[in-house]
């Protein structure tokens, strides 16, 4: 067994480090400062010229395949990318990528949707959740029913990442009742000029998801993403990646913010002494470090399998529960540490505090992860003590 990391794997990361320091950092005071001010953190401009820099030293579509201009780093590669972006706040991700579902468009949806996504030219939003479905994504009620050539939806979206922005949605709905999720749902690719509306949803963080509309409104046959009533099996496979990049985020933001404890401990006196010294602020630091550690670990267990194509569900499902909670656990002592002036809007900790909550609930929610994972142990699927491959 080797921990160590390859030189190649080295090389990335400190390069994303420095680029991460030199040229996303800088901007966390105009982030701070238009966020208060009710404006989007940066300008989609501002994202996008970073975005290019960060493409003239290599990195661009990480995960992209190389015929269509990407990196194609893999999950271990990604994992580790991704805790170096999670050191800052302001919201940036390297260019060049696109949903992985939509790898599944056939060649003329590849041109219309996918090649545009990967080189910036269209914004696409992945809807599923609805008021009544949320993380029984199984349960969704948006009907699309054939009319002709056409498919007419209706229903409504909620908590849509990116809907307020995007031109073009893939939107789960039900085209068979009888079979549901087990063959009834399929993904349509809806462009905005086709009719639906979005509106957007305010939230105790910066995130601004979108509730999206669709009355009556007609897809081409045409615009189907895979095959009819192979919907879900699409939706969960954009899912899973999420529940261990969430975490590899938290590892970069968790250590970002305990090294400001660290540093703010051994400068603030109290009794004649820096509260570095006082064993209380000691176990929160070193509790801290410890989960920082462990997430770690159990996000990289989860990259690893899937880079080497190995079902990697119950692994991921312990990152994201373990790696969601730990971040809001060091960003709660962290700001602890820093006492009011955690609180206050000067310094970047009360933001990550009301950021990092949603952690806790997107691609699926603490006790989704608990669920599977007790389910996955108690029918057998995976054994306790069950030997490494």
């Amino acid at each position: 067994m080797d921990f160590t990391l390859t030189e190649e794997q080295k090389m990335v990361q400190r390069t994303i480090r420095e680029f991460i320091e030199k040229e996303v950092m800088p901007y966390e005071p105009q982030v701070l400062r238009n966020e208060r001010e009710g404006r989007p953190g940066l300008s989609r401009e501002e994202i996008r010229e970073l975005q290019l820099k960060a493409k003239r030293l290599g990195f661009w579509g990480i995960n992209t395949p190389e015929e269509y201009g990407g990196a194609n780093l893999g999950p271990v590669m990604t994992a580790l990318i991704q805790m170096e972006v999670g050191r800052t706040f302001v919201p940036f991700q390297f260019g060049g990528s696109a949903d992985n579902i939509l790898y599944a468009c056939n060649e003329e949806q590849k041109q219309r949707y996918l090649i545009p996504v990967i080189n910036g030219e269209r914004r696409s939003c992945f809807a599923l959740t609805e008021p009544g479905a949320g993380s029984d994504a199984a349960n969704i009620r948006m009907s699309a029913v054939k009319d002709g050539r056409y498919w007419v939806l209706n229903g409504e979206k909620i908590f849509i990442t990116n809907g307020n922005e995007a031109d073009f949605a893939m939107v789960f709905a039900v085209t068979d009742k009888e079979k549901g999720a087990r063959g009834g749902v399929t993904c349509f690719l809806v462009d905005r000029e086709m009719g639906w509306r979005s509106e957007p949803i305010q939230t105790m963080g910066e995130w601004s998801p979108a509730s999206l509309i669709f009355e009556n409104v007609r897809v081409p046959e045409e615009n189907v993403l895979g095959e009819v009533g192979g919907g879900f099996n699409l939706a969960m496979r954009w899912i899973g990646q999420g529940r261990w990049v969430i975490p590899a985020r938290g590892i970069g933001a968790a250590e970002r913010l305990l090294q400001m404890a660290i540093d703010h401990a051994k400068m603030r006196v109290t009794f004649g002494k820096p509260i570095a010294e006082r064993q209380a602020i000691q176990w929160m630091i070193a509790d801290s470090a410890v989960e920082i550690e462990a997430t770690r670990w159990l996000v990289l267990r989860a990259a690893w399998l899937a880079e080497r194509g190995l079902d990697n569900r119950h692994a991921a499902s312990m990152a994201k529960l373990y790696g969601a909670n730990m971040a809001n656990r060091v960003c709660d002592r962290v700001l602890q540490i820093h006492g009011g002036m955690g609180y206050t809007k000067e310094l970047p900790i009360e933001r990550w505090y009301r950021e990092m909550r949603v952690w806790r609930i997107f691609e699926g929610t603490d006790e989704i992860q608990r669920f599977i994972i007790a389910r996955n142990l108690l029918r057998g699927y995976v054994k306790v003590g069950e030997l490494m491959d």
